[in-house]
């Protein structure tokens, strides 16, 4: 998926002045567009199908879900990296179907080096809409569900097949290489013992970290 690419770019700006440190950058959310109805709202280890666009400062447009590629909206796990830091900060407490203008600065985007058709130290304009909001696998309601063999702990094919239900559930094609890209980031960061798998005391107690 499109969003897969956009990981592991979540640089901290912290700038000495006179022997201090500025607060890092923020993010710029405006809401565009909010439901009257909003059943719950988004948090970190939510899964997130949204469509977007992306603009340069000088308003030209680098990228459309609407128009490019598949044409369709795309999933990501919020709050473990799969995206730029800028959308794990600005896309938290949405509703389904609200829609936001993110202006992101470069130290929550792609940084110094940039990439692809992103130049470095770029400033990013996105919007956003959420289309829909699920339980992702590092949910708390998730876990027994995905505990198939109820051993009160997740191995990766557990998780794996949890990830392929739901996607299967909802009527959207499985996609093995970014399930199992999403399975090695949680597994990095909640195995602690790195015997893996994922107990339920490392599960229940990282969420509050991320």
């Amino acid at each position: 998926m499109l969003l897969g690419v956009l990981s592991w770019l979540c640089s901290s700006l912290l700038v000495s002045v006179g022997g201090g440190k500025l607060p890092e950058a923020e993010v710029q959310v405006e809401v565009m567009h909010r439901p009257f109805l909003c059943h719950r709202k988004s948090k970190y280890g939510d899964i997130l199908l949204v469509h977007h666009e992306g603009y340069f400062q000088n308003g030209t447009m680098f990228h459309s879900s609407y128009t490019e590629g598949d044409k369709q909206a795309v999933w990501f796990t919020l709050g473990i990296r799969e995206v730029i830091k800028g959308w794990d900060k600005g896309l938290q407490d949405m509703c389904s179907g609200e829609k936001r203008r993110l202006v992101v600065p470069p130290a929550l985007a792609y940084g110094k080096e940039g990439r692809g058709k992103i130049p470095p130290e770029s400033t990013l304009t996105f919007i956003i809409e959420v289309m829909e909001i699920r339980n992702g696998p590092r949910s708390h309601e998730s876990f027994q569900e995905m505990d198939l063999n109820d051993d009160w702990k997740l191995s990766k094919q557990e998780v794996k097949e949890y990830l392929r239900k739901e996607f299967q559930r909802h009527g959207y094609p499985p996609n093995d290489t970014h399930h199992e890209s999403m399975v090695e980031d949680i597994f990095t960061k909640e195995d602690e013992n790195q015997d893996g798998f994922i107990s339920s005391r490392e599960f229940t107690y990282k969420h509050d970290e991320l």
